[in-house]
């Protein structure tokens, strides 16, 4: 077999795995809603106890998001909530069977970029309101980043693309138009079973490094069957985020482990909007990260000038130790203090906790070694370096001492004519002994 039929066999194999992976995203990104009637909107507010318990509100006296784009790469957003009137100032369909605006709710779970938008930067509404009066009010949910403006990005995953686009093709053009068009902030709440991604996100999210954008990414959850962190939250660089429960530890249903874990922010007991109007109870990984998102979104919006790498030190610095001491599989760096990450004073760090995947892709695709992505260049005033292409070793013509072959022909000459000898013997004695006993 080539080697090219070999990698073609590979990548046909690849394809397959994330296919089959694509149809439990929805599982795996924790888009688990609670049979339940749909709240009323004037009930929704006070149960967003993560407000108040995760220094949120406090703060909301340093930062609230203004001038901050948040992309949203999901099941797509219902911009005409009530609770996101004025969020949503672009669109991108990336699944190739939504809507041009990316406001078409898709996939197994349509409802579920909504839920995420509004936990991200939900602004509430007036019971009152008139078409006239400003965005925002006492009722529904308020997001994490009530003043911060986001672009929601269509894909469909969990189930059969009517289009015939996979993950392969959506995912890599969903981050590269987010950053794009502006986004410093991108919330991906759609996981995998699988730890490995395939190669044709490694320029995408190597762009959107470059380019200087946060990329926030749900841990995944065992009760959808997520045991280990799947991809893209494995990505280096990428902040993961897992699940807690009402006590504060880590939730059994709604998280997963794994080492590429960042924080840990709430997962169980959360309320989101939902399309035409509607809101829901929820839980899971996929609601834990829209308010990670919204706090990278009050840092971004107080410190425009802050690199994305200082943003997520800035979130990692300050979270609350859980679990073992330091870094653990768990917990991460510890439980989000959303008012330290604003108020507190934290040291530079030399680069991204979390790692960098231009460094992982010179070290694991040595094959197809990187280059920095189209337009990166321009992507802030200090730029990634290019990726050396690595070294080959300098070809040379080999000696005399060098090559084996005459040593070896002469050897197997002599053994030949050696076998020939012996053959010929033993056939001359076969040949005298019947002589011998013909003439007796």
């Amino acid at each position: 077999m080539t080697r090219n039929r070999a990698g073609a066999r590979a990548a046909a194999a690849l394809f397959a795995v994330l296919v089959a992976v694509a149809a439990v995203l929805p599982a795996a990104a924790a888009a688990f809603l609670i049979p339940a009637a749909p709240a009323r909107a004037d009930s929704i507010r006070d149960r967003e106890y993560w407000i108040a318990e995760y220094g949120i509100d406090k703060a909301w006296q340093v930062s609230k998001g203004a001038g901050v784009k948040v992309a949203v790469i999901d099941s797509g957003i219902d911009g005409r909530h009530p609770d996101l009137r004025g969020v949503v100032v672009g669109g991108h369909d990336a699944s190739g069977a939504g809507a041009a605006d990316g406001q078409k709710p898709l996939g197994a779970k349509p409802e579920h970029g909504t839920l995420v938008a509004t936990m991200l930067a939900g602004r509430g509404h007036a019971t009152q309101a008139k078409e006239t009066d400003p965005a925002g009010g006492p009722n529904g949910v308020v997001g994490v980043a009530p003043e911060a403006s986001l672009l929601t990005v269509s894909t469909w995953l969990g189930s059969v693309n009517p289009s015939g686009r996979s993950d392969q093709d959506q995912i890599p053009e969903a981050v590269r138009w987010a950053v794009d068009q502006g986004a410093k902030v991108i919330n991906i709440s759609l996981g995998s079973s699988s730890p490995a991604w395939p190669q044709s996100w490694d320029e995408a999210f190597l762009y959107a490094e470059q380019k200087d954008v946060v990329i926030v990414a749900a841990a995944g959850n065992r009760g959808g069957g997520n045991v280990q962190v799947g991809a893209p939250a494995t990505i280096p660089g990428v902040l993961t985020v897992a699940g807690l429960d009402r006590a504060r530890t880590a939730s059994v249903d709604s998280s997963a482990q794994g080492i590429s874990i960042g924080v840990a922010a709430p997962a169980e007991g959360l309320v989101g909007g939902m399309p035409g109007g509607q809101y829901a109870e929820w839980a899971g990984t996929s609601g834990a990260a829209p308010i990670v998102s919204g706090v990278a979104a009050l840092i971004r919006a107080k410190w425009p000038a802050m690199s994305a790498s200082q943003v997520i030190n800035r979130i990692l610095s300050t979270a609350k130790d859980a679990g073992p001491a330091g870094q653990d599989p768990i917990y991460g760096f510890g439980i989000l203090d959303a008012e330290a990450a604003l108020k507190a004073d934290v040291p530079e760090a030399a680069a991204n906790p979390l790692g960098s995947i231009a460094d992982w892709i010179r070290v694991h695709r040595k094959g197809t070694p990187a280059t920095a992505a189209p337009g990166a260049a321009a992507a802030s005033s200090a730029p990634a370096a290019a990726l050396p292409e690595p070294a080959a070793p300098v070809p040379h013509e080999p000696s005399a001492a060098d090559n084996p072959w005459p040593p070896i022909v002469v050897l197997g000459c002599s053994a030949l004519v050696a076998g020939i000898a012996i053959t010929g013997a033993l056939h001359m004695r076969r040949v005298a002994s019947r002589t011998r006993a013909a003439e007796r």
